[in-house]
């Protein structure tokens, strides 16, 4: 498709000069995100403006070339792989942080800001940016958008779309839009900073983001409780959440995760145990996390746990929350490949969701390590596979929607913050319904009727659930 469109490199070049890159040992970074995907795009476009932005938005309209956007290819969805010949169009030299106001607790950034380095920033003024996907040294903050992206602390916090503001959108075919304001309450018109936030780059390009602000905690403790049966831990988390406690974190990790963990980069994890919980605790006031931890301490050991662990300081909690982000690397060492999940369900059906995944495990004959943000209901059955063993890779598809199918039945959804992508799509009808499809469907089609803006994601193609393929 590039080939057949005279002029398209040289009007592009024009448009965004010394950020077009065609040269194949330059592209080949552009073409992969964090699941196994893999497709070089014909070019990539790196603007550093909006104006530059809507400049390739309006060459590929009049083109009719597809677009991808991308911000750090973090993802694990396969949102940012580009399909269908689709040129990238990277937001990571749009990384400045243009405002942060203590008065009105809010940061503009622009879509490529790293989302530890706002955290940094906002913190030096006693400020908090809540959502911590596990990614946060890596992914972008427009990428987290784009995906509406979570992490452990979104138990007590919420997700990236709740603290979004305001949005400056390019839509397809270029015209640059605002959403949102900068206050709490706005409930002018429809809510397009909703509509935008998650859609995945499906609807346009995310280029700048005002975002909420929280006034920093004075304090934060974390925990660690010890369970020879993750039957237990599930119900202890049960428990806690019925309790009337809210910590700010509640992680799940099984043995086989913490024996890839330990694997890695070795930290003395419990390896004769079956399963642990990471439970974090923070406030103004130490009294009040002290009763907290004594409350969760007195659950977890009401419900079989055989040790708890309260970090001391803030060094020994970091080195807990470390063990948990560092969990993706350490799978990855185990087996070539993994298909990561991200389903969610409701409280109640935490530990029946544990029992299933487990049970697919065994019955498919796979490695499924399970992980996740368990106090929200959003886990990570992780299938640790090799994409190259046509076999095996049966098994994992089978697998895969035996998961997803327990997930609706429990009443869950496909997603809790990686987004649908590729990995999920053929799948979205089980999760929605028809006819909630067919009104997305109706929306993508309005603002993007020539289908340019990040083709191949979210929808299912033809064929049903029954094209699913890894």
């Amino acid at each position: 498709m590039i080939d057949s469109a005279p002029g398209l490199v040289e009007a592009l070049r024009a448009a965004v000069p010394g950020g077009v890159l065609t040269e194949p040992v330059d592209l080949i970074a552009y073409g992969f995100d964090g699941t196994f995907y893999e497709r070089t795009p014909p070019l990539v476009v790196l603007p550093e403006t909006v104006e530059q932005v809507s400049a390739v938005h309006r060459i590929a309209t009049a083109r009719r070339i597809p677009i991808t956007p991308r911000a750090m290819g973090s993802g694990l969805s396969g949102g940012a792989v580009p399909l269908a010949g689709s040129i990238v169009l990277g937001v990571a030299r749009m990384d400045r942080i243009l405002e942060i106001d203590e008065i009105d607790r809010v940061a503009v950034v622009q879509a490529g800001v790293i989302n530890a380095h706002l955290q940094a920033e906002v913190e030096k003024r006693g400020l908090f940016y809540p959502p911590d996907p596990s990614s946060l040294k890596q992914s972008a903050i427009g990428g987290n958008v784009a995906e509406n992206a979570g992490g452990a602390r979104c138990l007590k916090y919420g997700v990236t779309g709740d603290y979004v503001l305001a949005l400056q959108v390019v839509l397809p075919d270029g015209t640059v839009i605002r959403t949102g304001g900068r206050t709490v309450k706005n409930v002018t018109g429809y809510d397009l900073r909703r509509l935008f936030t998650g859609a995945e780059g499906t609807l346009g390009t995310i280029t700048e983001i005002t975002l909420k602000l929280l006034a920093k905690p004075k304090h934060a403790r974390a925990a660690m409780a010890v369970f020879d049966r993750i039957d237990d831990a599930a119900h202890a988390v049960t428990a806690v959440m019925a309790s009337g406690v809210l910590p700010s974190a509640i992680e799940l990790v099984d043995n086989l995760t913490m024996r890839c963990i330990e694997e890695n980069s070795p930290i003395g994890l419990p390896l004769d145990a079956d399963a642990i919980l990471i439970f974090g605790v923070d406030g103004n006031y130490a009294g009040v996390l002290a009763d907290e931890l004594a409350t969760i301490e007195r659950l977890a050991r009401e419900h079989g746990t055989r040790e708890v662990r309260v970090a001391h300081d803030a060094a020994e909690s970091e080195r807990l929350w470390t063990a948990r982000r560092s969990i993706s690397p350490a799978l990855a060492r185990r087996r070539p490949n993994k298909l990561g999940e991200d389903v969610c369900i409701p409280p109640r059906a935490i530990a029946e969701l544990v029992r299933r995944v487990r049970a697919i495990a065994a019955e498919h004959a796979l490695e499924i390590p399970l992980f996740g943000h368990i106090g929200d209901g959003n886990l990570h059955p992780n299938i640790l596979c090799d994409k190259t063993n046509a076999e095996e890779m049966a098994r994992v598809a089978v697998a895969a929607r035996a998961i997803f199918e327990a997930t609706v039945e429990l009443g869950g959804t496909l997603s809790g913050e990686h987004g649908i992508g590729l990995l999920k799509k053929q799948f979205m009808e089980l999760d929605l319904g028809p006819d909630t499809l067919a009104v997305m469907r109706k929306i993508k089609d309005a603002l993007d009727p020539l289908g340019i803006m990040n083709p191949g994601k979210v929808f299912p193609d033809p064929g049903g659930m029954e094209a699913f393929r890894l």
